[in-house]
């Protein structure tokens, strides 16, 4: 038995019971490679490495860089591609305070919730009748209604934003528009904040680190090529520039403070990446419907 055995050993030439100590080395070298490759890819970054990482994804994959995107800002959509842009992008707009929302029933971290709730509000726009039925009078006898000023927020100013470009209210509110692949995009996005752990779906919400220059750039374009848009209308725009770096400031300090372990940072650096898919996925689709109503470049 143990004649037959030894010849299941590689041997060296001229000693047939001597282990070939080549073979080893190099298995042995191999295994270590593995395991120091192993420990690289799992390791906990460094906050810097962290936000670098996220940072990268933005420059690889933000939706500025779509070509539908690259026409707008080059001021070469006809009024009925922006109309359609507008129209469709809505749909995401009034999804935003549903997505927070589903952070929000998720998180169970008090601060956190302290911190995310305005976004409902920047959204939804705070009611100037307080409390539906009424409010109940501060102890100093004064109406709490009278100490809420109103704002109309977001999806409001998207409202006007469409009228501004003659679409009416009811046409986005109803969704009339509204492409396949934009509901697709804009439900998926919601249903994985629903689903994803509550920092994870924080993270996908880092877009916002890439919207203040984007913001600046559509704004300054619609002011330069598309004049037959009321200027009123572009409120949101001029509005996001400073909240967008507000909102990207808190979202990436969450991030960096929850997503403490080598798995949650690299789900992050994915949320992220998914979150980029979805902004990407919906021009597509809007691409498509509209990418054939380009005009010459103004002069």
């Amino acid at each position: 038995m143990l004649s037959e055995a030894k010849h299941l050993w590689p041997v060296s030439s001229g000693a047939q019971f001597e282990i070939d100590q080549r073979f080893f080395a190099s298995l042995r070298m191999t295994l270590q490679d593995g395991f120091v490759e192993c420990l690289m890819t799992t390791e906990l970054w460094n906050r810097e490495t962290f936000v670098e990482k996220l940072r990268a994804i933005g420059v690889r994959g933000y939706h500025d860089k779509h070509p539908f995107h690259v026409t707008m800002n080059e001021g070469r959509l006809s009024p009925e591609a922006l109309r359609g842009w507008v129209a469709n992008r809505f749909y995401y707009q009034r999804n935003i305070p549903i997505k927070d929302a589903a952070i929000l029933a998720n998180c169970p971290e008090r601060e956190v919730r302290r911190a995310w709730i305005h976004r409902i509000l920047d959204h939804d726009g705070k009611s100037v009748k307080g409390l539906e039925g009424g409010a109940p009078a501060t102890p100093g006898g004064t109406d709490s209604r009278e100490l809420a000023p109103p704002s109309e927020g977001g999806i409001e100013a998207w409202l006007r934003l469409g009228e501004a470009c003659e679409l009416s209210r009811d046409e986005l509110l109803e969704n009339r528009h509204l492409l396949p692949g934009v509901r697709f995009a804009v439900d998926a996005y919601v249903n994985f904040a629903r689903s994803q752990p509550w920092p994870i779906a924080i993270a996908s919400s880092l877009t916002e680190l890439f919207a203040p220059d984007l913001m600046a750039t559509r704004l300054a374009a619609f002011e330069k090529f598309y004049r037959w848009i009321d200027p009123r209308g572009l409120d949101y725009f001029r509005r996001r520039v400073t909240q967008a770096r507000r909102d990207s400031d808190d979202a990436l300090a969450i991030t960096l403070e929850y997503c403490n372990t080598p798995e949650l940072q690299r789900e992050a650096v994915r949320a992220l990446e998914f979150k980029c898919d979805v902004l990407w996925s919906m021009l597509d689709a809007i691409h498509h419907a509209y990418g054939g109503l380009e005009i010459a470049a103004p002069a």
